[in-house]
């Protein structure tokens, strides 16, 4: 008889691209072969995400182009939108099974039992540990992704976050440190840390850790060259932290600190736990340190009662911080949050305008960002999918710049140095040094 097979879709954030690799190696141990998306299977999942109005439109797409391309298949919703809008999930015609956040490592036994379209979603509160499913390799990628804390104990108005991935929880340091030495001993040289609230890691365990802790002992395993952290909230950065990964030659320069408004009127409404002076006062530490730092953000434009004076606080800030992206993301309502339930705000043409503005600045900044780059040497790990419009191998920098080069299929996976040569509006160029 001929295994069973699995197909994935995965979308949003890092986290879900984690998880859906876990729910992999579990359905595989169950002898499930995996399948390209793109070709007929028995079943397959859709991994979802719910963050914006526009996520659970991609989502929705998704489901139906599952059931196209697999018209026989059961295909199971998994992922934040199935844990906050289950019903709603389910009315789908295509979907067999709906799989909250909670119940994801259920689903190999569930996928047995499943007779009729039913709802396996548990109340997320109650998921007091962070599951993990070994991966001993992540095919197809030179960087590996490694959750190390789930969940957020923040209340920001905007977020629907908490509702789908529940109280932060972290997992256990030994475990981190076994899964990375298994993962560099495959061949990735750069793990990605990644977590809904990355910066509490470790305060929900007994005893008691820190990221700073951990990353002392990450950055000591032989063959790992970069840890790459993903996004951590000015106020983890605490003495400890901000010493170690400014001076530690493991850890990526690159440091995505989310910022949603450059206005401490408008941080307040959002019930952001920093304002821009702590913001401002971190991000000069790390650029006096790095030279070379990539920084990142994220801004939300257009929430509930930003006034002009706001936004343009907003660009006045990115506009004097050295930040080599920012994302742009207009506000998006989402049900059971505190800010749908605000007046005040912003019309359409508004939020149009204001979002293009910003976007226009951000990407002005990381063409300059790039372009002082030219002519320097940059150590890359090479991607193992070539750039497709052009067909080049594509290196990626430490402070997180995609460079194209000239090179031979054996790069990929592996460090090399290249010479920035150049930039373009939407690609940098570079050759082996």
């Amino acid at each position: 008889m001929r295994p069973r097979t699995v197909a994935f879709t995965t979308l949003g954030c890092r986290l879900n691209q984690v998880d859906t690799q876990q729910l992999q190696t579990l359905l595989e141990a169950r002898g499930y072969r995996t399948v390209p998306v793109e070709e007929p299977a028995d079943v397959v999942v859709v991994n979802t995400c719910t963050v914006t109005a526009r996520a659970v439109f991609s989502d929705r797409q998704a489901i139906r182009r599952a059931a196209r391309v697999s018209p026989a298949a059961r295909v199971v919703v998994t992922g934040c939108w199935a844990q906050t809008s289950p019903g709603e999930v389910l009315r789908l015609p295509e979907v067999a099974l709906v799989v909250g956040n909670a119940d994801k490592h259920r689903l190999p036994d569930l996928l047995d039992d499943l007779l009729t379209p039913r709802v396996q979603v548990s109340d997320i509160r109650g998921a007091p540990t962070l599951d993990v499913a070994p991966l001993a390799r992540v095919p197809g990628r030179s960087r590996a992704f490694l959750k190390v804390q789930d969940g957020c104990q923040h209340r920001c108005a905007f977020c629907i976050v908490p509702l789908a991935r529940g109280p932060s929880r972290s997992l256990a340091p030994g475990v981190v440190l076994e899964q990375a030495r298994r993962l560099v001993e495959a061949g990735h040289p750069e793990i990605v840390l990644t977590g809904v609230d990355l910066g509490h890691f470790g305060a929900d365990l007994l005893p008691r850790a820190t990221l700073a802790a951990l990353l002392r002992e990450l950055v000591g395993l032989p063959g790992l060259r970069w840890v790459r952290l993903s996004s951590v909230l000015p106020a983890y950065f605490t003495p400890e932290l901000l010493e170690l990964v400014t001076t530690a030659r493991g850890i990526a320069p690159h440091f995505h600190v989310p910022l949603q408004s450059g206005s401490d009127r408008v941080l307040r409404l959002m019930r952001r736990p920093y304002n821009t002076r702590m913001y401002r006062d971190l991000v000069e530490r790390l650029a006096r340190a790095l030279p070379a730092l990539g920084l990142g953000a994220d801004v939300i434009v257009g929430f509930p009662g930003e006034r002009e004076a706001d936004f343009e606080a907003t660009l006045g800030l990115v506009e004097a911080l050295p930040f080599s992206y920012v994302h742009v993301f207009p506000y998006s309502s989402r049900e059971g949050t505190e800010a749908a339930r605000l007046g005040d705000r912003v019309d359409a043409p508004t939020l149009a305008r204001r979002s293009r503005v910003l976007r226009d600045l951000a990407r002005r900044k990381n063409f300059e960002f790039r372009r002082r780059l030219t002519g320097g040497i940059e150590e890359v790990l090479v991607l193992e999918t070539r750039a497709r419009a052009t067909g080049r191998l594509v290196g990626l920098s430490g402070n997180y710049v995609e460079v194209q080069f000239d090179g031979a299929d054996g790069l990929m996976g592996r460090l090399t140095r290249v010479r920035v040569t150049g930039v373009e509006r939407d690609r940098t160029l570079g050759e082996v040094a």
